[in-house]
């Protein structure tokens, strides 16, 4: 893969701690997995002895259970607000299981079955009628012949129809290709094949999973982050981390960044620390883009000014990451604005608050 890649799958950004977690495992695997479920645990949440980095910040018996039922050979479904890094979890986790996680299909409403299953090459199927040789394997296909993991993001996005077309894999875990004949007109799932998929919260209802399919999914709520603390440091490492890919040496500032943080969680919950009520916005202001934001700050004061951002320039990067799903948020945001606080950046936060568009 090419080095100037804007972002590897988890598999190669690690894959020197892939080799090491390989090398120092001699725990029992379940069929066709490639790493044990505690090596795979240590992958995803971290450790020091192997030089293992913490990839995942959540409830480590939410990754327990996961790989649990990964191993059950059940599906995997990950809910819960957006920004709550259930993406994430899902590539890291096939990852660990499989060694790959670039076998994904990405829900919405024009996600077809042909994208999902297989497809035809049209010049040789026309050639030579369907045959293996004209089948083009989409990830469904690919990952029960290599009894690897499927990912299929937003699968609430996708029309019903399309959402059941993995009943069979998962339950028969069988796949029919009605065009061919003989033995390959059957794929059957290897050991290791099985499906994580993610849906928001905030989506349900716009097209419900059956009974049938539900049942053939283990349920998991991916939550936000509970702890100020950790979010702060979530919120740093990663906006310092895409800030040096895109070229900045100046690390966020601290103090900015305690701000950006402390104002995304009281939008979000719609109370400060010590219990008073703020306006909670329509929009979810998750923690991933908080680090969006850190970002976006970072970005606008090094390149204009040749400086770490302020929160100045937070005023300027929030309105549309607050306001893009109603218009009162924008209000709501401009009241919240207009409070007054201790310390410097709370105070240049107040200052800018005239840079709010509307």
């Amino acid at each position: 893969m090419s080095e100037r890649a804007q972002r590897p799958p988890a598999e190669v950004r690690h894959a020197d701690e892939l080799a090491r977690l390989r090398e120092h495992d001699t725990d029992d695997r379940p069929p066709g997995w490639a790493l044990s479920l505690r090596a795979a645990r240590r992958f995803i949440l971290g450790d020091d002895a192997l030089g293992v980095s913490r990839k995942f910040v959540g409830d480590p018996s939410l990754i327990d259970r996961s790989l649990v039922a990964l191993a059950t050979q059940r599906g995997l479904m990950l809910v819960g607000e957006p920004g709550t890094a259930k993406s994430l979890l899902s590539e890291l986790l096939a990852a660990a299981v499989s060694g790959t996680s670039t076998l994904t299909v990405q829900g919405g409403a024009a996600t077809t079955e042909d994208q999902i299953k297989y497809s035809w090459n049209y010049a040789l199927l026309v050639a030579e009628g369907p045959s293996p040789r004209s089948l083009v394997a989409a990830p469904l296909l690919r990952g029960m012949a290599e009894g690897k993991v499927v990912r299929f993001e937003e699968i609430t996005r996708c029309p019903l129809e399309v959402q059941d077309c993995l009943l069979s894999p998962l339950s028969d875990r069988v796949l029919a290709i009605p065009e061919l004949t003989g033995p390959e007109s059957m794929v059957f799932a290897q050991e290791g094949f099985t499906v994580i998929a993610t849906a928001n919260t905030r989506d349900r209802g716009v097209n419900e999973m059956s009974a049938a399919l539900k049942r053939r999914f283990t349920f998991e709520t991916v939550f936000p982050i509970a702890d100020f603390d950790t979010e702060l440091q979530l919120v740093e490492s990663e906006a310092t981390a895409l800030l040096r890919r895109s070229g900045v040496t100046a690390p966020p500032r601290r103090d900015v960044l305690e701000v950006l943080v402390t104002t995304f969680r009281e939008l979000r919950e719609g109370h400060n620390a010590r219990g008073d009520v703020t306006d909670r916005l329509s929009g979810v202001m998750s923690t991933a883009e908080a680090v969006s934001v850190a970002h976006a700050v970072g970005l606008r004061g090094w390149f204009l000014r040749g400086e770490p951002g302020t929160a100045a320039d937070l005023v300027a990067c929030l309105a549309g990451t607050a306001a893009k799903d109603s218009p009162e948020d924008l209000a709501k945001l401009r009241r919240y604005l207009e409070r007054r606080r201790h310390g410097d950046q709370w105070k240049a936060l107040y200052d800018a608050r005239h840079l709010l568009p509307g």
